[in-house]
């Protein structure tokens, strides 16, 4: 798939991560496509899949959590945990379920900043039982101290609702909007390689 990201090619940079996540999440690891990349001598598109592999993280449940996560981490925010156990605050180690992409922050002093954003799929999450269920389950997370960000795909389409929603979580994390890369918000077609060359080639014009 590495050799079909390009100019001109049917496939983009972030297209591989996601498959990446895929395979990695069903392999249990990273790691097996680390040690499979390594044992190919001259692989094609070698350094764009070194890039796509420092990206693929394990425990991704869809394609757009994965689409999701790029985006918090290109645009400056905390990498959050992926589809992590959620357990009571108590002691009791009641689970409250699982959170799509987790960031528990502590602070010196200061009682952790928790947050949980939950990808809601049209597909399975409009229904009225379903809704009834996220709801339940959101106040189980508030009453025990997380906020809770519902991402929705809308928010992922377009640059200017991207920009919404990558603020939105950094109120929540409590990072300053200055600190943000806004201008990374964007989907991205071509490994960082090629646009080097792509500027390389054309200051040499």
């Amino acid at each position: 798939m590495g050799e079909l990201v390009g100019r001109g090619k049917p496939v983009g940079l972030d297209d591989l991560v996601i498959l990446g996540d895929a395979c990695a999440t069903r392999l249990g690891a990273v790691a097996p496509l680390r040690i499979a990349l390594g044992r190919r001598v001259r692989p094609r598109a070698k350094r764009t899949l070194h890039e796509v592999l420092g990206l693929i993280r394990f425990g991704s449940a869809s394609p757009m959590e994965t689409v999701t996560r790029i985006l918090f981490v290109r645009s400056g925010l905390p990498e959050p945990m992926l589809n992590q156990p959620v357990h009571a605050a108590d002691g009791s180690g009641r689970l409250l379920g699982f959170g799509d992409l987790v960031w528990r922050i502590e602070g010196r002093g200061e009682p952790p900043i928790k947050v949980i954003g939950e990808y809601q799929g049209e597909k399975f999450h409009t229904s009225r039982e379903q809704r009834e269920h996220d709801a339940a389950r959101r106040r189980g997370f508030e009453d025990d101290g997380w906020t809770v960000q519902e991402i929705w795909r809308s928010d992922v389409t377009g640059d200017g609702p991207r920009r919404e929603l990558v603020e939105r979580m950094a109120w929540s994390l409590r990072v300053p909007v200055d600190d943000l890369h806004l201008e990374e918000v964007g989907t991205r077609f071509f490994s960082q390689h090629a646009i080097d060359q792509a500027i390389q080639t054309g200051l040499a014009r």
